[in-house]
């Protein structure tokens, strides 16, 4: 990386934090994305509308299957409803992994905390093998990275890779996550995302962090700050999809720059009424707790969003160029 290029990342990580912590000051001008910044690849979404209680993804043979959390370790009847409904879900779902967008632990960190707030409510799907694959969160103590059923291996930023599994030796897509620490974006770790991106050598790219680059919520200053640092490399690096929590609430954004944007943070927390009116709002749900599911098969990406109650509050599919 070039002297200038190091100067600007350094830079950005600097206002990022100010902005995120004292809101940008009355001279402040945000820059948007620049002109010549562009995807790739176009995607297109499409609403799906099933039936109550019925299951919206297709369950094709050798998908990557995983659900969704955010905002969850608090350890209360709430957030073992939530996980009773992913268990139950699990059971025509069969999915093999769970992303957690942060805020997994919420208060103290002590070996009681993770029984209490992690292994009780999610025992069931620890018991049947799922994996869970956590992002840290602001209120996330630092040494949750070495929590083993965490699988963050000591690292606050990595990457992992799920492949679909189709017979007769058929390659399947491929779907790299990007995990990243939203709390301190440095230098390291952009430099870390745009190489990684680079080198991805998968179909889909799923990035996923604890605090939104766009949100319809109340942490917008906060959101705006970190898309002026985050979303250029995204969008060069032809992320499909991000997900985020923070916001107690869910939503789907209208997709930008060809980026489809999720905020699921209402798997053990939640600030009824908390979506306002904005113009990237497609699709929001803040009246109940929720987690989400996802399947990728081919160029074809599925989700549904479900509340406590299995309700399903939104789902649709996401289709790359060549479906």
């Amino acid at each position: 990386m070039n002297v200038g290029r190091a100067l600007i990342l350094a830079l950005g990580a600097v206002i990022l934090g100010a902005l995120f912590a004292l809101g940008p000051p009355p001279s402040f001008r945000w820059v948007e994305l620049p002109a010549d910044v562009r995807r790739a690849t176009v995607t297109t979404v499409t609403e799906l509308h099933p039936a109550p209680g019925a299951l919206a993804l297709p369950l094709r043979p050798g998908s990557v299957r995983f659900a969704i959390i955010g905002d969850s370790g608090r350890g209360d009847r709430w957030q073992q409803e939530v996980a009773d409904q992913m268990v139950a879900w699990r059971a025509r779902f069969p999915f093999t992994f769970v992303v957690m967008l942060g805020d997994n632990i919420y208060g103290t960190s002590t070996p009681h905390d993770y029984q209490l707030k992690f292994e009780r409510p999610y025992r069931a799907l620890l018991e049947a093998g799922v994996v869970f694959h956590a992002a840290i969160g602001n209120h996330d103590d630092s040494a949750q990275v070495r929590y083993a059923r965490f699988n963050m291996n000591g690292r606050r930023y990595y990457t992992y890779r799920e492949s679909e599994r189709r017979l007769a030796g058929i390659a399947g897509a491929g779907v790299r996550f990007f995990v990243l620490d939203s709390r301190s974006l440095d230098p390291d770790q952009l430099t870390w995302l745009r190489e990684q991106l680079q080198e991805s050598g998968t179909a889909w790219k799923i990035c996923y962090l604890h605090h939104p680059l766009y949100t319809s919520g109340r942490y917008r200053a906060g959101a705006r700050a970190l898309r002026t640092v985050l979303e250029p490399i995204l969008v060069e690096g032809d992320v499909d999809v991000v997900l985020s929590g923070h916001e107690h609430l869910y939503e789907r954004l209208q997709p930008q720059h060809g980026i489809g944007y999720f905020t699921s943070g209402g798997a053990g927390s939640l600030r009824r009424g908390d979506l306002a009116p904005s113009t990237v709002h497609a699709k929001g749900f803040d009246t109940d707790y929720h987690f989400m599911l996802m399947e990728v098969s081919g160029n074809e990406l599925f989700f549904q969003a479900i509340s406590r109650t299995g309700e399903t509050v939104d789902a649709g599919v996401i289709s790359r160029p060549g479906t």
